[in-house]
């Protein structure tokens, strides 16, 4: 029999044992990591619908967005419309350390709000571009895109944070000022892409179907409204497990994401919170940014007209 242990008023389970097939961690380090980061966290959680992913060893990861009936009474939750799936689906709201420890127990590993507050009528918060290098290409590429982002950003009096996503890429949260229309904030977004595409169009490309992209990083704007991105801070399920990490510029071409892990992030952070450090204030979006904005096609309707198009002609090719 082994001793029940407690966080944070949280009873555990199983703690040393492995976290999930090559993570090369137990779950006793998620929930110590959790714990240490827990406030900082819970600062880009909080007032959010809250999707997590679990894995369990031996077993694919799955995302987990509707709480089950299981949860305890104590966990926030907000009920949201899911256009998707036609249907309200009960979303966890991060607002305390309690929560992400519960969560830890449960084997969750990453944490992806919302973009929008649970209050829609709020408005966006931040803008979000996200750097996806092509098949080939490495972090150090991921990083020439968000220089190219920053630099349409400043063109424009704007300017952005930026993390790891814990993988291969990189996130710009670009923060707004409140009353910002969802479709306006979208269609920023864009115009910010479609800039920094100009800038340097070797570099980085708005192709949202990936055989168009011919090996530059993708400059993805589609980040907006309901959609979800990982937090900062929030690990990732991946040998090692990196963590989504907030960087300083000038350190985004000396650095990997094997950096930046469940084991590396405590004694990088300290008592530091660089995501609210390094986070500007609240901007006004110039106007001229959202018309031209409001003329670039969204990116997933466009393909999948095009994709359509491209199915066509290959059946005529082949008749």
């Amino acid at each position: 029999m082994t001793s029940k242990e407690s966080r944070g008023g949280v009873e555990m389970s199983n703690l040393d044992q492995g976290l999930f097939d090559g993570a090369g961690v137990t779950k006793r380090e998620l929930v110590e990591y959790l714990e240490f980061v827990g406030e900082r966290m819970v600062g880009v959680l909080r007032g959010r619908a809250l999707s997590v992913v679990r894995v369990r060893p031996g077993q694919e990861p799955f995302m987990q967005k509707n709480l089950p009936k299981y949860t305890p009474e104590w966990v926030p939750r907000a009920t949201v419309w899911a256009e998707s799936s036609h249907r309200e689906v009960t979303y966890a709201v991060g607002d305390d350390v309690r929560t992400l420890l519960w969560f830890g127990n449960q084997r969750a590993v990453e944490y992806h709000p919302q973009l929008l507050p649970v209050d829609h009528s709020a408005g966006p918060t931040h803008l979000v571009l996200d750097l996806d290098p092509s098949p080939g290409q490495s972090f150090s590429d991921a990083a020439a895109g968000a220089q190219l982002i920053r630099a349409a950003l400043a063109a424009d009096g704007l300017a952005g944070a930026v993390k790891t996503s814990g993988a291969k890429g990189l996130h710009v949260f670009v923060p707004v000022e409140p009353g910002v229309a969802i479709e306006d904030a979208a269609a920023a977004t864009r115009a910010i892409a479609a800039r920094a595409e100009r800038i340097d169009p070797s570099v980085g490309t708005t192709a949202f179907i990936k055989e168009d992209r011919h090996g530059k990083v993708f400059l993805d704007s589609t980040r907006a409204g309901g959609a979800t991105v990982i937090a900062a801070y929030s690990p990732r399920i991946r040998p090692g497990v990196p963590v989504s990490f907030p960087l300083r510029w000038n350190d985004i071409d000396s650095v990997t994401p094997a950096d930046f892990t469940l084991r590396t992030a405590e004694e990088l952070l300290g008592d530091d919170d660089p995501w609210a450090t390094e986070m500007p204030a609240p901007q006004a979006l110039p106007q001229d940014l959202i018309d031209e904005g409001h003329t670039i096609p969204i990116a997933r309707v466009q393909a999948m007209h095009e994709g359509k198009r491209r199915a066509r002609a290959r059946r005529a090719e082949q008749a």
